[in-house]
């Protein structure tokens, strides 16, 4: 029987969430793969977008990938907004939200989400976000239980402000803690639940 490997990474920004070229036009584009010599048949577990950073959980296992991908397991995500985040804009995102999903409207799940009193000290990021000459930027906390496409970014946009930055810091019970970005630690398993 083959035994699974499984890594917890910080991926950095600006790498993709796969580790074969597949698009002609992603020739130039960083992958996972350059970060570590994982073994052949490693899959990420759910996907961190080009612009994202964070925790992102890699097997070889598939029945392990469904069941972190499931409404069991929190992923939490602090962010980067564009504005100083209101009180009415958080209870909005926690209530549920509409965001654009594949050409339809699709209400979010009800989910938690409050304002950071301080900047979570993340190094700066490989490619400055911008000059703060353009206004002010808040950082908040989310935390949800599905992954839609961008799901985030759209949440944050849908009550008016705009993500800047994404970290993702945790996915059930596994925290990014002091990870730096690019770092891969292979675990035994991930300890999510019981039958993880």
């Amino acid at each position: 029987m083959t035994k699974h490997r499984h890594f917890i990474i910080h991926k950095p920004y600006g790498y993709l969430s796969q580790f074969v070229h597949n698009e002609r036009r992603r020739r130039n584009r960083k992958l996972l793969g350059e970060l570590h010599d994982f073994p052949e048949g490693t899959m990420s577990i759910g996907r961190l977008d080009q612009d994202s950073e964070g925790l992102l959980l890699l097997t070889t296992d598939g029945k392990v990938s469904h069941q972190v991908l499931s409404k069991k397991v929190e992923k939490e995500y602090y962010i980067q907004v564009d504005g100083i985040i209101t009180d009415k804009a958080i209870e909005e995102l926690k209530k549920g939200v509409d965001i654009a999903l594949q050409g339809e409207t699709y209400e979010t799940l009800p989910c938690k989400a409050f304002r950071l009193d301080s900047e979570p000290g993340f190094p700066p990021r490989t490619q400055k976000i911008r000059d703060a000459r353009h206004g002010p930027t808040s950082w908040m906390a989310v935390t949800v239980n599905e992954g839609k496409f961008r799901q985030v970014r759209k949440m944050s946009a849908a009550v008016g402000f705009p993500t800047l930055r994404l970290v993702r810091v945790r996915i059930g019970n596994i925290h990014l803690n002091d990870m730096k970005s690019g770092d891969v630690v292979e675990v035994e398993g991930f300890g999510l639940s019981e039958d993880l």
